[in-house]
């Protein structure tokens, strides 16, 4: 992602530790070259992607959708996605990434185990308010600002249906690894989580 408008302008990059977890070991960087200074800190592989700058903010307030997934056959092919899920904030007025803000976990960082340290954390027993919500309640605010709420399904449909099919050879090979050859029909499932992250109010990229 380019901006057009300032040729200065160098984007931001999230860097994820392979096989973490609740955020442990997450940070963003603006030089290629910061990789290599953390590396000398903790040696495991880790995702790269660029970080999303503009992201859809609720309260001025950064947050993410966990949806789950249920994979109850990989042939045929059957997914199964639940209506409702979880969306959690961070608690730190959101501003775009710069060299002073990068290590500000409470603004950049959605994952609950980090945020619930923050003195800022919003406990509630309201679906629709607080640090951790439901996406429902994310859906029923989009949908009084004008957002087309189909639209946003069957894109989030259309993105974990892609994902599942790009997984779909490895996962058979574990899957094959596992069952005694000749055993008829699934004998298995899988529930997974996917984290959709709105790009704005323009579409959809896989965030965490």
């Amino acid at each position: 992602m380019v901006k057009d408008d300032d040729p200065s302008w160098k984007p931001t990059f999230i860097v994820k530790p392979d096989g973490g977890c609740q955020g442990d070991g997450i940070y963003l960087i603006k030089d290629p070259s910061d990789i290599r200074l953390a590396g000398t800190l903790q040696s495991r592989p880790a995702v790269v992607q660029e970080y999303i700058c503009k992201p859809l903010l609720i309260d001025k307030l950064k947050f993410d959708i966990r949806l789950y997934v249920l994979l109850k056959s990989l042939d045929p092919l059957e997914i199964y996605i639940a209506k409702d899920g979880l969306s959690r904030f961070c608690t730190e007025p959101y501003q775009e990434p710069t060299p002073k803000n990068l290590h500000h976990i409470f603004m950049h960082l959605t994952n609950y185990s980090l945020n619930i340290h923050s003195g800022n954390f919003v406990h509630s027993d309201s679906a629709s308010t607080g640090s951790k919500r439901t996406f429902s309640s994310i859906l029923c605010r989009l949908s009084s600002k004008g957002v087309d709420i189909k639209k946003v399904w069957s894109d989030i449909i259309s993105l974990v249906i892609k994902t599942v099919i790009a997984l779909t050879p490895e996962l058979k090979v574990f899957y094959q690894s596992d069952i005694p050859t000749g055993r008829p029909g699934p004998t298995c499932f899988q529930v997974t989580s996917s984290q959709p992250a709105f790009q704005g109010l323009s579409g959809f990229v896989w965030d965490e």
